[in-house]
């Protein structure tokens, strides 16, 4: 009972967020084609998230729009697991240092940060492999990497780059599960209580159905808010390649991509795949919020 009691929100929690990734995986490949749009054809608009998910169909069928699911699976076994397991572990931990009283938003915040960073240092490898995998297709066929699937991946960036490169871009990324951690699952919380509080939902067997439909649809466009600029960041230095006549790399680390982006694409360019991204945030965010107290109570039934 424990055991089971200590492991209920990484279970359920790494559950949801599984399943809510592999739903959204198309609009998360769309978005990721758009974040690198820029970097590959400069001074080219950027296309739609509609368009990319037809052309890609079109020239790929409709497995192209899940390439990379193996590892976005991997990703959230390992980060999704973590960044919410963590979050319900450190927000209950505060609520008992309060007495047991609901604890205000900048605790939340507090703990959807430390958990998010958390995460991220552990599936960071995962993110390295699903962004290659997702640009792989928007390159030149004499510059794709042809990885076969996430754990040839894994084994090809460690044995070609050394193992270093399996954490290209981890500032931005902490920086983004930190973001996107306090957008989705700190807001989440306050905006629960605030919902509750206008639909007159006493939540003594749990939120209701509207509250959490409320409170999910907040988190999503936070979520996608406060997190894009960082994860368009993260997306442009674990995507990037030496040049092919110099060897050097396109940007220097994070300030330089980012003074890149302000200069060549300027402010708008740290939302470029807005719709897409909040496309995938949105439904992502609302997935895991709303099925994973369906998960939590199957799996109270069947360990309790």
């Amino acid at each position: 009972m424990p055991v089971a009691k200590n492991l209920e929100p990484f279970v359920c929690g790494g559950s949801a967020a599984t399943f809510a990734s592999v739903v959204i995986h198309p609009m998360d490949l769309a978005k990721v084609r758009m974040q690198l749009y820029g970097q590959l054809n400069p001074g080219k608009p950027v296309p739609s998230f509609v368009t990319i998910i037809g052309n890609s169909v079109k020239e790929g069928g409709i497995g192209a729009v899940y390439k990379g699911v193996d590892a976005a699976i991997g990703r959230q076994l390992v980060y999704g697991t973590a960044r919410i397991g963590l979050h319900r572990n450190f927000s209950d931990m505060l609520v008992a240092r309060n007495d047991g009283k609901p604890i205000n938003f900048l605790q939340k915040a507090l703990s959807g940060m430390a958990s998010g960073s958390i995460a991220v240092c552990i599936g960071t490898p995962f993110d390295i492999a699903l962004v290659r995998l997702q640009a792989d297709g928007m390159a030149d066929p004499k510059d794709r990497r042809n990885y076969k699937n996430v754990f040839d991946a894994l084994v090809r960036t460690t044995t070609e780059e050394g193992v270093g490169a399996l954490y290209k871009g981890l500032l931005p990324n902490i920086l983004r599960g930190m973001s996107m951690n306090v957008g989705m699952m700190a807001c989440y919380d306050q905006a629960k209580e605030t919902v509750a509080a206008l639909l007159q939902d006493p939540m003594t067997d749990g939120p209701s159905l509207p509250t959490r439909l409320g409170a999910s649809a907040t988190a999503g466009f936070t979520a996608a808010l406060f997190s894009l600029p960082f994860d368009l960041v993260k997306s442009r230095l674990m995507a990037q390649k030496p040049n092919p006549i110099t060897g050097e790399m396109p940007y220097k680390g994070i300030l330089d991509c980012a003074m890149q982006i302000a200069k060549k694409e300027g402010p708008k360019g740290f939302f470029s795949g807005f719709s897409a991204y909040y496309a995938r945030c949105a439904p992502h965010a609302m997935i895991i919020l709303l099925s994973i107290e369906s998960i939590t109570n199957a799996y109270r039934k069947t360990f309790y």
